[in-house]
């Protein structure tokens, strides 16, 4: 029962993260995206607050996330898995988010506002989850 309220704990953590959002992180990047105009001003920023803003989200969502995991599972060395999956996802598509940046989305705003989806939102967990779930039951059968 107690892990369970852990999970939910991990769920609601990364719900306040989400709703949160603009309140908690320095990202002018939230108003341009939400706007349904794609022809509208890139956002002035500063780079340090900016980088600083997103690390700081990622490490929030990676601690509720590995929380979820832990739980949910009840094996170390999945978690240990897990973050370092996690750890390498945002390894890779952060500078390939901060290029899109310094290149004012040039390169696609679509192809950029889903690359930013992986940098500010726990995507990989809903990965993770499935595949430790099958690999559960492959080991249970």
């Amino acid at each position: 029962m107690f892990r369970w309220i852990l999970v939910l704990a991990g769920v609601i953590g990364l719900i306040a993260v989400r709703g949160l959002e603009d309140k908690i992180f320095y990202d002018p990047f939230l108003v341009y995206f939400r706007s349904a105009d794609q022809s509208a001003a890139f956002p002035e920023f500063v780079w340090g607050e900016l980088i600083f803003s997103y690390l700081f989200r990622f490490g929030l969502n990676t601690f509720f996330s590995l929380v979820i995991i832990h739980f949910l599972f009840q094996n170390k060395e999945w978690t240990k898995q897990a973050f370092i999956l996690i750890l390498l996802v945002f390894a890779i598509v952060f500078p390939i988010y901060l290029f899109c940046i310094y290149d004012e989305f040039r390169f696609g705003y679509l192809f950029s506002f889903y690359v930013r989806r992986f940098v500010i939102q726990p995507l990989t967990l809903i990965l993770i989850i499935p595949i430790f779930y099958y690999k559960k039951k492959v080991i249970e059968d």
